[in-house]
C-alpha cells in the first residue's frame, strides 16, 4: 500500500525536479517475472527506477541498510531485501527466487556497488546465477544523470536532466557447465550498450 500511495509523490518529484525522460518502456513485460538489471550511479537509482517502471518493483539493497531505524522499516514495505555485498549470500539468493517464483520484477545491481564514474568495473557472479536459474527474462536498464542530481558522499539534490532506458529482454540459456561470470559480464554488456544506442 505504501508503495503506490508514495509513488505518485515521487513521479511528480522526478518530473519536476528531473524532467525524467524514460525510453524502452515497451520492453517491460506486463506480467509475470523479470530481472531488471541496472547501472548503479546514486542513491537515487532505486526510486527513478521505481518511478520509470509501470509495474511494482522488489530491490536487492545491501544490508547495512538494513541496520538503520525506521529507514530499515519503510525500505522493506517498499519491497527492498537484504543483501551481503562481496559473498555468496545464500539468504538473499533465497528470497530473490521465492519472489520471482511469485511473479514478482526483481531489481538486481550487477555492478554490486554505485559507479558514479561510470567505470568498466567487473560485475558480481550473483546475477548470473540468479539468471541462470530463475529462468525468467532479463531487463537491461540504462540510468543517466542521477550522480549529478545526487553526488556519492552529498544529501542534497540538485534539479538535473535523468534519463532511463530500458533494453530489450535478454534470455538465459541453462547451458552446462555453467559460468556465471561469464552471464554476469554478458548482461553488463547490454546494460553498456544501452548508454552508447542513447547517447
Amino acid at each position: 500500500m505504501l508503495y503506490y500511495l508514495l509513488r505518485p509523490i515521487a513521479i511528480l518529484l522526478c518530473k519536476v525536479l528531473f524532467r525524467i525522460q524514460i525510453k524502452g518502456r515497451e520492453n517491460i513485460p506486463k506480467e509475470g517475472a523479470f530481472i531488471l538489471a541496472s547501472n548503479h550511479l546514486s542513491y537515487l537509482d532505486p526510486v527513478v527506477l521505481g518511478v520509470a517502471c509501470p509495474r511494482r518493483l522488489n530491490f536487492m539493497a545491501r544490508d547495512d541498510l538494513f541496520d538503520i531505524p525506521l529507514f530499515a522499516d519503510l525500505i522493506r514495505c517498499l519491497g527492498a531485501f537484504p543483501v551481503k555485498r562481496n559473498t555468496a549470500d545464500i539468504a538473499a539468493f533465497k528470497e530473490t527466487f521465492r519472489r520471482l517464483g511469485q511473479q514478482r520484477p526483481v531489481v538486481i545491481f550487477p555492478e554490486g556497488r554505485r559507479n558514479p564514474q561510470n567505470l568498466p568495473i567487473p560485475p558480481q557472479a550473483g546475477v548470473g546465477f540468479i539468471a541462470t536459474h530463475s529462468a525468467v527474462p532479463v531487463v537491461p536498464s540504462y540510468i543517466r544523470g542521477t550522480d549529478k542530481a545526487l553526488p556519492m558522499n552529498s544529501w542534497i539534490i540538485r534539479p538535473t536532466r535523468i534519463s532511463v532506458y530500458f533494453g530489450r529482454q535478454i534470455f538465459i540459456e541453462r547451458r552446462k557447465p555453467y559460468n556465471y561470470l561469464r552471464i554476469a559480464e554478458e548482461i553488463i554488456t547490454a546494460i553498456r550498450r544501452l548508454e552508447c544506442v542513447y547517447r
